[in-house]
């Protein structure tokens, strides 16, 4: 018997054509703490998997407007979006696999296939990417790993210097509570604290990795004070 995911619900975007096969993955998998969205073209998939935080992408070959296989590619190359993939197909071959692999996938999956076979590979792909619980910071859709220094928002890397790696840990760690300017520059220096205001060059940089290229900021200044990380500005 598969066990439950987590606690919480695990979204999962599903791109497949064939409304009946959607009809039959959401009545099953919504009874196991799924949220689900649903793409049925490539094109539209695209657009969801850039803008949405999702856990695992489930995702089908055979697909109008951009098929699978160039989806997955350019949501590796293009769009820098690490979301696992679990490819569904009909094509059994290695070559097939191998290919599907090559493009980014992270497990493939053979069409006719079992409901329960889908949820117990759901699982491992999230429980990979996720690894686990105690090393995993998260704040909003932003998320931390403590053990590999991965960090991802919506779904999406991005990249951090490791001086920034250290302010953002530090703020994940005592979200939403303000951490002190002075904590951060013994955090950074130690007893060496360099001439001027280095700590705002380096939240600036922070902010440019993490908030910029997204909707909604999470660093917040608390002037004279500190800076503190939230989904709000309280």
């Amino acid at each position: 018997m598969v066990q439950a995911l987590a606690t919480m619900p695990v979204r999962l975007l599903v791109v497949e054509d064939n409304r009946d096969i959607c009809d039959n993955i959401a009545g099953y998998l919504e009874k196991h703490s799924y949220v689900l969205d649903f793409a049925y073209d490539g094109i539209s998939a695209m657009y969801l998997a850039v803008t949405q935080p999702f856990d695992v992408i489930v995702l089908d070959l055979m697909l109008p407007g951009m098929d699978g296989l160039s989806f997955c590619h350019k949501l590796r190359t293009e769009a820098k979006v690490e979301t696992p993939v679990l490819m569904l197909t009909a094509r059994d071959t290695l070559d097939d696999k191998l290919k599907g692999f090559a493009a980014g996938a992270d497990d493939y999956l053979i069409k006719p296939f079992a409901l329960q076979e889908l949820h117990a590979r759901l699982q491992a792909l999230y429980k990979r990417s996720h690894g686990k619980t105690d090393n995993l910071l998260s704040v909003a859709d932003l998320t931390l790993n403590k053990s590999t220094l991965q960090v991802h928002r919506a779904g999406r890397r991005v990249e951090v210097n490791p001086a920034c790696l250290k302010l953002l840990q530090r703020l994940m760690e005592q979200a939403p509570s303000v951490v002190m300017r002075d904590e951060l520059e013994t955090l950074l220096w130690a007893d060496e604290r360099p001439d001027g205001d280095a700590l705002r060059s380096h939240m600036y940089k922070l902010r440019q990795a993490i908030d910029r290229p997204f909707d909604r900021p999470l660093i917040h200044t608390v002037h004279r004070i500190g800076y503190r990380i939230a989904e709000d500005t309280e």
